[in-house]
């Protein structure tokens, strides 16, 4: 009886193995269609977009650490500027394609935070800036270029003006690398189409 029922179920297997459904189950998956030359350049274009180069690696280099700083702020360009100290923590991001800094300290007596963020722009060819703070509800951004001559980064912007409501201000923003532990920020306005160095902020370098 066993015998018989092992026969049953061998041939059962036999004839499902044998069966056209079955063949068909285990044939390899078909190979996906040929891309067309412009899928082609689709992809070719994202993945340049999206390539570490050697722009991300200088920002790294230039700015991942954790900083002590002094800002130096005029007010007032008839009066002796504010003086107050700070850290700044700077971390690379999303597999090193972004620098992002939290920057802490005071601004007139009273605790400041900070956050920004710096890129290279491969689809650009630009370096790029944001900056958002505590004492501020918009978003502050950027667009500059390195200058390897000067080892310096200059930034150009339109601020909005809170005191001119639809009014922007250029922005100049300076950053000289002056060796692998300290580099300088400053932060140019230009009003009545004079443009003054209202802020500058020296980093020093601890880990």
């Amino acid at each position: 009886m066993r015998s018989w029922t092992r026969t049953l179920l061998c041939g059962a297997l036999a004839c499902a193995l044998l069966s056209p459904a079955f063949a068909e189950d285990t044939k390899p998956p078909a190979a996906a269609p040929e891309m067309s030359a412009e899928q082609k350049a689709m992809m070719d274009a994202w993945d340049k977009a999206t390539k570490l180069g050697p722009q991300h690696k200088q920002l790294a280099d230039h700015f991942v650490g954790t900083w002590t700083t002094k800002q130096t702020v005029w007010m007032d360009p008839s009066a002796p500027p504010t003086v107050e100290t700070g850290k700044g923590v700077t971390t690379a991001e999303l597999g090193g394609r972004h620098i992002r800094m939290l920057f802490k300290s005071q601004f007139m007596g009273q605790p400041f935070e900070g956050i920004s963020l710096t890129s290279y722009d491969n689809v650009t060819g630009k370096y790029v800036g944001s900056w958002v703070d505590s004492m501020a509800t918009g978003q502050y951004m950027s667009e500059g270029d390195f200058d390897p001559a000067t080892n310096t980064y200059t930034f150009q912007s339109d601020m909005h003006d809170p005191m001119k409501p639809g009014e922007k201000t250029h922005i100049r923003q300076v950053i000289r690398i002056v060796d692998k532990d300290h580099h300088v920020m400053e932060w140019h306005e230009t009003h009545d189409g004079k443009e003054r160095k209202s802020m500058e902020i020296e980093y020093a370098r601890t880990e």
